[in-house]
């Protein structure tokens, strides 16, 4: 993302995330769960729970994981991720999980987030938070909890930036800020070149 501009301020984020904490626990009190296990994923999940954590004082440790070779579209985004390893304080078998992340768009990375869940056991419920929602669902993938819905113009991103401050980036996606550029270097021509021909 480039271009980018402070779209929500730490004060905000702490004021979203306070509320956020509140849906939460009336969430797992209306569902009778106890001692549920918070789950971030790397790299912005984890500053969220870790701020979600503390509030709710939950007794658990914090877990985290890291999806980056579980997503189905790993090969075709061509990422290349710094590997963080994976942590779960205790086995999940029967447990219940509150898996968090700071921006949900296509579902992707939840799902690969389950998948790598999966591989350590079977947990008896999952609740989902994000911080962020936006538009571009591409899995029929929805939170439990959402810090706040984000309407965006055609080729903006948000991105959260921390973990100390904790702020929400708004800004241009660098894919769509390089088509424009290439689209203008196609369309005018180069003068220069055409004095270098005339000689």
């Amino acid at each position: 993302m480039i271009n980018s501009d402070i779209w929500k301020d730490s004060a905000e984020i702490d004021g979203i995330i306070g509320r956020m904490a509140d849906e939460l626990r009336s969430l797992v009190a209306e569902r009778a769960i106890e001692s549920p296990l918070m789950i971030g994923i790397h790299t912005g999940g984890v500053w969220v729970a870790d701020r979600l954590h503390e509030v709710l004082e939950l007794t658990e440790p914090l877990g985290h994981l890291d999806i980056s070779f579980y997503r189905d579209d790993f090969t075709r985004i061509g990422m290349h991720p710094q590997v963080r390893p994976s942590y779960l304080p205790v086995g999940i078998d029967d447990r219940h999980l509150i898996l968090v992340d700071d921006v949900l768009q296509s579902g992707r990375t939840i799902r690969a987030a389950l998948n790598v869940l999966f591989d350590y056991g079977r947990p008896a419920s999952v609740i989902l938070v994000t911080l962020s929602e936006r538009d571009g669902r591409e899995l029929p993938i929805e939170p439990n909890v959402v810090g706040l819905h984000a309407k965006l113009e055609p080729g903006e991103q948000i991105k959260l930036s921390g973990p100390h401050p904790l702020v929400l980036l708004r800004g241009q996606s660098a894919k769509k800020s390089a088509a424009k550029t290439d689209k203008a270097s196609v369309g005018s021509p180069d003068k220069s070149a055409k004095g270098e021909a005339r000689r």
